[in-house]
């Protein structure tokens, strides 16, 4: 006996074909028509195929009582001997307006890649494109594969590269740098543990063995530029498209300073806003900080790796867009990031970044980057999932036209600085170091007194003493917390 649907149901049936819906008037003789979309549903998301219903009209036409049995039977059949690894829908009668429908519901399954048998793998793996079930490139079916072994890409071996104690030196003292600027941001006591080699082991970002150390994938891509799709490509585009090029830089090397090189590169490109507040004016910059960050990690923690893609940042007049390589993981959809549930597809990496404090908290990021746009009076920021990436535009707010392209870097130099602070910055007596402390920060506002420490070859603690003096003699002027601030040298 079919069961009855209720209204709501109706209504999301008539409602048209979607990513996760598709209609079927009648039973097409070639079942291949459908069964591709049934693996479609299975190596990605899930879905639900409605056989009764056309698929241009919407008209509920039913499928005939008589044969309705045989109807099922034929599309159970088609499904198991057509599909491999084997799929097991849910298929069900259900009677709307005295009609009968047969819902054919597949959730998204674990034995990844499917295809058609007769197709074989190469040819027969397809995956869902919004409303289209389209044949899976070759990247997508190695990762499909993976998904299937339940194996990270970052996690793999990279055979034949040398691990060297330089390197690991050098990664355990960056992310101890870090360590610390994320205590400090936190204004925590409470002291992290240094990292050591034996971390990195137990991270499984590198392999220890008989003969030594072996390199994981995630250890070259933190270490290195080794992977020539490894980069960060920042741009500044006249206009709202990519017509013309205002700026553009490509960064390299480890993802950790990609990150940070590529939200300097923002910083340095978007405007700041002063308020003023009493007698005092404050600045901060038009889009959040917090936001920008977030976009740009989430781009590395969760891009396909197995794509030759880059991440891209770019900046237009009317907003801030960073495309990923990869779309969600897994069957995620994004009704489900939003209600913070996360599925990690560079494990390693999500967790180096979060040793370091890239990420606070799993499946938060896309929520973050929409309250930050929020409390910031933004407009609703954009997420886009396309066939092989992932795409998020935060919107900027139109300014004065006086202020329309100028950028921070610029705004800040042009700064009102009084007749008094030039005398005094013309009639100081800097020390050497000063001078140094002063030539950083005029071309990067937001290194941290452990990047300058390494660069000059002081102390932490005297490039903070030297920073106190600075500001004593009104040469320096923070703004913002110690995670987001920057900053101001006054010339």
């Amino acid at each position: 006996m079919a069961r009855r649907i209720d209204q709501a149901t109706i209504q999301d049936v008539v409602r048209g074909e979607s990513k996760n819906v598709e209609f079927k008037e009648m039973l097409p003789e070639n079942s291949e028509k459908y069964t591709k979309t049934i693996v479609a549903y299975a190596n990605t998301q899930g879905g639900t195929l409605i056989f009764g219903v056309a698929d241009k009209t919407r008209e509920i036409v039913g499928i005939d009582e008589n044969v309705l049995f045989q109807t099922m039977d034929s599309i159970a059949n088609a499904i198991s001997d057509s599909c491999e690894p084997q799929i097991i829908p849910d298929i069900e009668p259900y009677t709307i307006d005295g009609k009968t429908i047969i819902i054919v519901t597949v959730s998204p399954e674990s034995m990844r890649p499917y295809y058609l048998k007769s197709k074989g793998k190469e040819k027969g793996t397809y995956i869902r494109v919004g409303a289209t079930t389209r044949p899976a490139s070759p990247e997508k079916i190695r990762e499909l594969e993976m998904e299937g072994a339940k194996v990270s890409w970052d996690e793999l071996i990279c055979v034949g590269y040398e691990v060297t104690d330089d390197a690991v030196e050098t990664l355990c003292h960056d992310m101890n740098i870090r360590r610390r600027e994320m205590q400090e941001q936190k204004e925590t006591t409470e002291k992290l543990p240094a990292v050591t080699r034996t971390n990195l082991v137990n991270w499984k970002v590198l392999k220890e063995t008989n003969d030594g150390y072996l390199a994981s994938n995630a250890f070259v891509l933190l270490t290195s530029d080794y992977f020539p799709f490894s980069k960060t490509q920042c741009a500044v585009f006249k206009g709202t498209d990519r017509s013309v090029f205002l700026d553009k830089r490509e960064y390299s090397g480890p993802i950790y300073t990609q990150v940070e090189d590529a939200v300097n590169f923002v910083l340095r490109n978007i405007r700041i806003e002063a308020k003023i507040d009493g007698l005092i004016r404050k600045e901060s910059y038009e889009l959040p900080v917090d936001a920008i960050r977030e976009m740009i990690v989430n781009a590395h923690c969760h891009r396909n790796l197995t794509d030759e893609s880059c991440v891209q940042v770019a900046i237009y007049d009317d907003r801030l867009e960073v495309t990923s390589p990869g779309g969600l993981y897994n069957g995620l959809t994004f009704d489900e990031a939003m209600q913070g549930h996360s599925r990690l597809r560079n494990r390693v990496i999500a967790n180096v970044f979060s040793q370091i404090g890239f990420v606070e908290a799993w499946g938060t990021g896309l929520r973050r980057i929409r309250n930050s746009a929020k409390e910031y009076n933004l407009p609703e920021p954009e997420f886009i999932e396309m066939p092989e990436s992932f795409r998020v535009n935060l919107y900027r707010r139109p300014l004065p036209t006086q202020n329309i392209g100028e950028t921070s870097e610029e705004h800040r130099n042009n700064f009102g600085i009084n007749s008094e602070e030039r005398q005094l910055f013309d009639n100081a007596e800097l020390s050497t170091t000063q001078l140094k402390i002063m030539e950083i920060l005029s071309s990067d506002s937001t290194q941290t007194a452990d990047k300058m420490s390494e660069q000059i070859g002081i102390s932490r603690r005297s490039v903070e003493n030297n920073i106190k003096k600075l500001k004593e003699l009104g040469l320096l002027i923070r703004h913002g917390s110690k995670k987001n601030g920057y900053w101001e040298v006054v010339k």
